[in-house]
């Protein structure tokens, strides 16, 4: 063991004479725990509510839309032969976006009508199989039978309709008469009531079959986009470039990360803002124990001018006291990121704090991860270190021969 830290175990382990130096070191140790305690659960809560909020969009999205900037897409048959020949490319399926007002005989809104195919198991909406889909996206017949929608629950509770409720779907192209522009008109039955989690969908949100869907906006035979999923969701940016690599313009993309790049940047936000807010917590106990360092500085005054005497450099004092902040302030992060982490366990298998209803979450949802209990950690012992640079300069300027006389 090098002197250096023989010396600053003797230390840290011996009895001193004044027990309110003890006392300081022990609250520093104390509050380092409890700020890297408090920065770990923090980021895996905001961790765990991005991955939340990114499964349920995910669940109601593609994870690419493919669209024309000249209107839609006739022949989209080529194009997705074309996309399913990408690498990293899982499905691809045509979707009908349209905004509409959907009547009843109690109230009236507007929607976004998204007409899907029910046998692509790629735009499964959340809680129906592919069978469930097929039997209740039901395409028109011939003997009056009502083709079927799939209402968001939210819109299903403002239009104050069930299902087996029939409703009227107004689209804006229609028909120009002597009275004026007749929007076109179909009747629909409310075949089922889906929940996403996001109230922006729950509560605009519908789904019919790409034929009503199709008959409904005059697009015969054509899509609004082809929605494409790619086997990993972090490299839809990639993917999308190779998509466009032989898909000129007209045709352009977007993937989910820019679909909803304002959520997911607001997140990030939250999530750097208390990092560095709860930052504030260590380095309050980074102030600490740079005090406690001064006063033992003060307090080994005799024994700092004697190391001198024997021939101890002034880098050797230095390295004795920073050894000391540094091993005060590992032990404040270790139990710190142990408690931080226990606590993440426990909630993640218990559940125990409940959130209100008005939340998109029923429970606290909590997700681990290593990189980020890594750099808080780090970001801790850092801030410690630098608490011991001014008392370890302050210990080394130290004069041995008056500290010998006056101590």
């Amino acid at each position: 063991m090098s002197l250096e830290f023989f010396i600053a175990g003797r230390y840290l382990r011996a009895k001193r004479k004044e027990g309110f130096i003890s006392l300081i070191t022990f609250f520093s140790i104390a509050g380092v725990a409890v700020g890297v305690m408090a920065l770990v659960i923090v980021i895996a809560v905001m961790s765990g509510s991005e991955t939340d909020f990114r499964k349920r969009i995910l669940g109601v999205e593609p994870h690419i839309l493919v669209m024309k900037s000249s209107g839609p897409l006739y022949n989209y048959q080529k194009q997705i032969k074309k996309i399913n020949n990408v690498k990293g490319v899982k499905a691809v399926s045509p979707i009908v976006f349209a905004q509409t007002m959907i009547r009843t005989s109690r109230a009236m809104s507007g929607a976004v009508i998204r007409g899907i195919e029910p046998e692509n198991n790629f735009s499964l909406i959340r809680g129906f199989t592919v069978k469930q889909l097929k039997d209740k996206l039901v395409t028109g017949k011939k003997n009056g039978e009502l083709p079927g929608i799939i209402l968001g629950k939210e819109l299903a509770l403002h239009l104050g309709v069930g299902k087996g409720d029939r409703i009227v779907l107004m689209a804006p192209n229609g028909m120009i008469s002597p009275v004026g522009h007749i929007p076109a008109l179909q009747r629909f039955k409310v075949t089922g009531v889906f929940e996403s989690g996001m109230y922006e969908y729950d509560n605009s949100l519908a789904y019919i079959h790409l034929n009503e869907a199709q008959k409904l906006m005059g697009m015969r035979g054509g899509v609004s986009a082809l929605g494409v999923w790619v086997d990993d969701i972090f490299s839809a940016g990639k993917v999308k470039k190779s998509i466009l690599s032989f898909l000129k313009y007209p045709f352009y993309a977007k993937d989910w990360m820019e679909i909803n790049k304002s959520l997911f940047s607001a997140l990030k936000l939250e999530k750097t803002a208390m990092f560095i807010i709860l930052s504030l917590i260590v380095l309050v106990a980074a102030f600490n124990i740079a005090s406690a360092l001064i006063m033992m500085v003060m307090e080994k005054a005799k024994d700092i001018a004697v190391l001198k005497a024997m021939g101890a450099t002034d880098r050797i004092i230095r390295r004795i006291f920073m050894i000391q902040g540094v091993v005060i302030g590992f032990f404040g992060t270790f139990t710190g990121t142990m408690a931080g982490i226990a606590a993440c366990l426990v909630l993640q298998k218990y559940k125990f704090i409940k959130l209100p209803a008005a939340y998109p979450f029923s429970t606290l949802p909590v997700q681990l991860e290593f990189t980020d209990v890594f750099f808080i950690s780090i970001a801790a012992m850092v801030l410690c270190f630098l608490a011991t640079i001014y008392p370890s300069f302050k210990a080394s300027a130290t004069n041995p021969v008056e500290a010998l006389r006056y101590g």
